[in-house]
């Protein structure tokens, strides 16, 4: 399969917002992450579902929605309404985890689990099998363009061990500090879909940027 490409909204322009979809409805883009963020399992406030449901109507590419919140299960059916094609949860806040995971596929929508930098991939031992993709974060959450952890090109690449030993296809896709240089490594442990989102959006051509990245073999 070919890795997905999947830019972050949080480093767009707001002011242009709907310019900004028509560039990744135009560009080689798979999806379009989503970071709804509370203030308080993450130290910063992004945006809620007023934005997402803004955004549904415009875009035409699968709609990734990570949400940064506690208690994300209280809100499954509103990420639903807003069109979402993943959703995707903490494992650090979700202490129902396989109950969480049912009822996001329960509405229709591919589930997913994150982990943040410092937690074990082994806590997924028990639940990755009911998961359609695991995000591994390579920033510590909360903010765009934060420098990359090191660790997690090996982190992918034991997680990666773990699927294809269970005979598993579940997806692994990394967030934070995403680069030419950092992609490439990334898909090299076996990665599958990366966000990216400064480096996409603050770049002169952000359509090449997204073509390139694209275009990385392994």
């Amino acid at each position: 399969m070919k890795h997905k490409i999947a830019p972050s909204l949080l480093s767009a322009d707001f002011l242009h917002l709907q310019q900004e979809i028509e560039m990744i409805n135009q560009s080689d883009a798979d999806w379009l992450h989503m970071d709804v963020m509370d203030g308080v399992f993450v130290p910063n406030i992004s945006f809620g579902f007023p934005i997402l449901e803004a955004v549904k109507p415009l875009l035409k590419k699968p709609m990734d929605v990570h949400l940064m919140i506690v208690e994300p299960q209280k809100f499954i059916d509103e990420v639903a309404v807003s069109g979402a094609y993943l959703m995707n949860v903490h494992y650090e806040v979700s202490p129902h985890l396989h109950r969480t995971v049912s009822a996001i596929k329960d509405k229709g929508m591919k589930a997913a689990v994150t982990l943040n930098p410092h937690t074990p991939i082994h806590v997924l031992e028990d639940i990755i099998q009911d998961l359609d993709m695991v995000l591994l974060m390579s920033v510590n959450p909360g903010f765009g363009g934060q420098r990359f952890i090191e660790h997690s090109v090996e982190k992918t690449a034991r997680l990666k061990d773990m699927i294809t030993k269970k005979g598993l296809d579940t997806l692994i896709e990394v967030d934070g500090g995403i680069n030419m240089h950092t992609a490439k490594r990334l898909l090299t442990a076996g990665a599958d879909v990366l966000v990216t989102g400064s480096f996409v959006f603050k770049s002169p051509d952000p359509i090449q940027t997204i073509k390139e990245l694209k275009e990385i073999s392994v």
